[in-house]
């Protein structure tokens, strides 16, 4: 959706793979294709990381550019034999929730905020327990669930999309007021965290409203208008 629109399916219609019949080695290589995406994303991220625009700048460098609202081709596409386009899809275009935007996104943001943490989190003397695990606990919540809500909306259920990202939300929330509690700022090693993760937090609130107003938007289209 705008720059995060999804590439997958809309109707459950998984047969679109045709013949594709992998073994765990073609698997493989595909899902550590997808981790090298979030790497990716990632790295143009901490690029951009001082730039007010960051998370369009990054979705302009992983390609993630609005679609054709007209469905029309790029000027300059030239058209594909059924054979040639079967190539391409078997190929290049395969598709699992792993390649969605908002998921890779938010995989990347989150991968941000954990290693660090996990890191500082691993000296006992430097952030306490009591802090340590419920912090931890919080993004890793906050992660399970918006990867529920882009599955479903991947399978074109936008209501129990917006559902699950008001649940990522209320944990990204507990994140915010676990970090910015007093107890917690007496910490020198939490504050100088905090400083790096709370543009990161607020940068995966802007990304999943954003789902949620698009996902409001197609579910108060007229059914007239779909087709």
């Amino acid at each position: 959706m705008d720059d995060f629109d999804s590439d997958g399916p809309q109707e459950n219609d998984w047969e679109d793979r045709g013949d594709l019949a992998w073994n765990e080695f073609d698997w493989e290589r595909y899902l550590r294709e997808q981790d090298e995406a979030i790497h990716r994303y990632l790295g143009f991220y901490e690029a951009f990381r001082l730039n007010p625009d960051r998370i369009d700048r990054v979705a302009e460098q992983m390609g993630w550019e609005p679609q054709d609202t007209e469905g029309e081709s790029a000027p300059g596409a030239e058209e594909e034999t059924d054979e040639e386009s079967a190539e391409f899809i078997e190929e290049d275009e395969v598709y699992t929730l792993h390649k969605n935007p908002v998921f890779v996104a938010t995989k990347a943001i989150y991968l941000s905020l954990k290693r660090p943490w996990e890191l500082a989190a691993a000296d006992h003397t430097k952030i306490p327990s009591g802090l340590a695990v419920p912090f931890l606990s919080s993004l890793h919540r906050g992660e399970e669930q918006a990867a529920q809500a882009i599955h479903a909306l991947d399978f074109g259920d936008y209501a129990m999309a917006i559902s699950l990202l008001k649940r990522a939300l209320s944990s990204l929330n507990r994140s915010l007021a676990l970090l910015n509690d007093d107890g917690a700022l007496r910490h020198p090693v939490v504050r100088q965290y905090r400083e790096s993760a709370l543009p990161r937090l607020f940068d995966l609130r802007e990304v999943w409203l954003r789902v949620m107003t698009e996902c409001r938007r197609e579910l108060n289209r007229p059914v007239d208008e779909e087709t």
